[in-house]
């Protein structure tokens, strides 16, 4: 009974899986994409930011007998916006600390469609993926917070995982497609360095309020349609 009961559950998690990608798959039709399942996970952050750019921190003051303590402007904090962890490194490593502290998981191609389950759930609540095309590394965050008592709203982001100047080669279009409504964010993602919150904080983002949400959401997953391109105006003035 025991293995039975167990097997059992395994197959309903399947179906269930399915289903949720059958949704999205019927919200985007286009064959093409890659629907990913994205669960969502508490914010275990407390207090305030701690993820201000590691290039503007300010280095410790000089020590006695004018000894000096030098602080490497290449080191960024850890860029996942769900735990205060304390790590830093240099851009170049950060995916990989993102994927073996965390688990985040890594999508790839230019074009995918992010589902997020569970968007009833109470704030503060955030998906996270990281997606991988065009040579780079994205990633992309979908929080809940209130930003008024008793007010939630769903704030959608997408960085670069490298500098400011790379990223201002690209541009990333977010789409949720519904019961013949459509809406779209179109913009130039931030760096990791620039941290996820202070895009939240800046509204530099695709901003739902509840009700607007719901009107996009089917049974309580919402689909986004993930789009990233190069700047072609950019890499004509690199060119020049």
């Amino acid at each position: 009974m025991l293995f039975f009961t167990q097997c059992f559950g395994a197959v309903l998690d399947l179906i269930h899986l399915r289903f949720q990608h059958y949704q999205a798959k019927r919200v985007f039709s286009s064959a093409g994409q890659l629907v990913c399942v994205v669960n969502p996970t508490l914010n275990s952050k407390h207090g305030s930011s701690r993820c201000a750019s590691s290039r503007d921190s300010t280095p410790p003051a000089t020590q006695h007998h004018c000894q000096e303590v030098v602080y490497d402007a290449k080191l960024t904090s850890c860029s996942c916006p769900l735990y205060s962890c304390k790590w830093e490194g240099h851009l170049e490593v950060v995916i990989s600390h993102l994927t073996q502290t965390h688990t985040i998981n890594i999508l790839q191609g230019a074009e995918i469609v992010f589902l997020a389950t569970d968007m009833n759930l109470p704030a503060p609540v955030d998906w996270i993926i990281a997606h991988s095309c065009l040579g780079h590394h994205f990633l992309l965050v979908l929080r809940k917070q209130e930003k008024y008592q008793g007010s939630p709203q769903f704030f959608a982001t997408m960085m670069l995982i490298g500098t400011p100047a790379q990223a201002d080669n690209f541009n990333y279009k977010l789409e949720l497609n519904r019961n013949r409504r459509r809406l779209t964010w179109e913009s130039t993602p931030r760096s990791v360095l620039d941290c996820v919150d202070s895009g939240i904080t800046d509204g530099d983002c695709l901003v739902l309020n509840a009700s607007v949400a719901q009107l996009f959401s089917d049974n309580g997953n919402l689909a986004i349609g993930i789009a990233i391109t190069t700047n072609t105006l950019c890499s004509l003035e690199t060119k020049i």
